[in-house]
C-alpha cells in the first residue's frame, strides 16, 4: 500500500497513533513562541513502525515563519542554534563540514545551496590568517556538492572524498524535506542526529549520509517545501465530509487516498506559489542557527552582518 510521504517524524508518529507507539517517547513543549516537538525513538520497534532508524528528531514550529514575520524567524534561529549546539560533538580542534544539498537551479529543492551561502566559513582563515578568528569561533567549511542530474557524482561519493580530506568532527547536512500537513510547508524545521537520505522528500531516495558513511557524525537540518498532492486532495475532501461518519468515513478517505495514489496524482508534488521568498527567508534563517551553534563567541548582531 502506498502511503502519503513525509519527512517529519513528528507527522509519521501523529498518524500511528502519537504517543502511545512503542519504543517511542515524544515530548512537546513552547518558548519564545516557538513550539518544540521531540520524538525519540528508542527501540527497533519503534524504529519499524514508523519507517525511521533509532534517534532523536527534534521539531521547531512558528506560524508566524510561513507568514514571514522577522521576529518569528529569528526566534526559531537562536532555537536552532541551541538545539544543535547541544548535539554536535565537544570542539577538538578539527572542522564542521555544512553540506547544503539539493539542486540550486529548483527552487523548492535549493533550500540546502541558499544557506550553505550565509554559512560563516572560517577554515581557511585558522590555516592562513589566524589573526582574523577570535575566541568563540571554530574552524567551518562549506560545500553544495550540487545533484547527481547535474554534476554524474553521487552526493555521498563526493562528500566521503571531502570528509576524508578535512577530516571534520561532525558534518551538518541541510536539503529541503516534504510534509504531510500543509500548515508545515516552510513553517517548520526539523532536526535530527541520525543523518540523512538526499531526495528523499520527493521520493528520488539516494544514498545515505550517516556517520558509518562519511565517518562523522551528522546532523540533519531541513525545512519542507514540498508536499504531495494527494494530501491536498485528501484534506478537502475531509473538510467538505464534515467531522461525522466514524470508522466507515475513515475507511473511505483511506480508499479514496490509496485511488489518489495509483493515479497521476499520486506523482505530483506540489510547493506554494510564493516559494521564492519562502526558501530564501528558511535559508536565512536555518544559516543564522548554524552559524551560532558553530559561532557562539560571535554575538547575534556579528553574526547578521557577516551573512548580508
Amino acid at each position: 500500500m502506498r502511503q502519503i510521504r513525509t519527512d517529519l517524524a513528528m507527522e509519521s508518529a501523529g498518524a500511528l497513533g502519537g504517543r502511545d507507539l512503542p519504543g517511542v517517547q515524544i515530548s512537546e513543549w513552547e518558548t519564545g513562541g516557538v513550539t518544540l516537538t521531540e520524538v525519540k525513538i528508542e527501540t527497533e520497534e519503534g524504529a519499524r513502525l514508523l519507517g525511521k532508524p533509532t534517534c532523536l528528531y527534534v521539531t521547531l514550529g512558528c506560524r508566524g515563519v510561513k507568514r514571514r514575520d522577522t521576529e518569528a524567524r529569528r526566534a526559531v534561529s537562536a532555537l536552532l542554534g541551541e538545539e544543535l549546539a547541544r548535539l554536535l560533538p565537544p570542539e577538538d580542534g578539527a572542522p564542521v563540514l555544512v553540506a547544503g544539498l539539493g539542486n540550486r537551479t529548483v527552487t523548492p529543492d535549493s533550500l540546502g545551496p541558499l544557506t550553505v551561502d550565509r554559512t560563516l566559513v572560517t577554515r581557511h582563515l585558522y590555516a592562513e590568517r589566524p589573526e582574523l578568528t577570535s575566541k568563540g569561533m571554530t574552524p567551518v567549511c562549506a560545500v553544495a556538492p550540487g545533484v547527481l542530474g547535474v554534476t554524474g557524482v553521487e552526493t555521498s561519493e563526493m562528500l566521503r572524498a571531502i570528509a576524508q580530506a578535512v577530516k571534520p568532527r561532525a558534518v551538518v547536512a541541510v536539503d529541503s524535506l516534504a510534509a504531510r500537513a500543509v500548515s508545515r510547508v516552510a513553517g517548520t524545521v526539523q532536526l535530527t542526529d541520525t543523518g540523512i537520505r538526499p531526495g528523499s522528500g520527493v521520493g528520488n531516495r539516494r544514498a545515505a549520509l550517516t556517520a558509518e558513511t562519511l565517518g562523522a557524525p551528522v546532523l540533519a537540518v531541513g525545512v519542507p517545501m514540498v508536499i504531495d498532492a494527494t494530501t491536498i486532495a485528501r484534506d478537502a475532501f475531509e473538510m467538505l465530509s464534515g467531522d461525522g461518519g466514524g470508522p466507515e468515513r475513515e475507511k473511505a478517505l483511506e480508499a479514496m487516498t490509496q485511488e489518489l495514489l495509483a493515479g497521476a496524482l499520486g506523482e505530483m508534488i506540489v510547493t506554494p506559489r510564493e516559494v521564492d521568498d519562502l526558501v530564501s527567508d528558511a535559508a536565512a534563517m536555518l544559516a543564522g542557527g548554524i552559524n551560532r551553534a558553530l559561532h557562539p563567541g560571535l554575538s547575534e548582531q556579528d553574526i547578521l552582518t557577516m551573512m548580508q
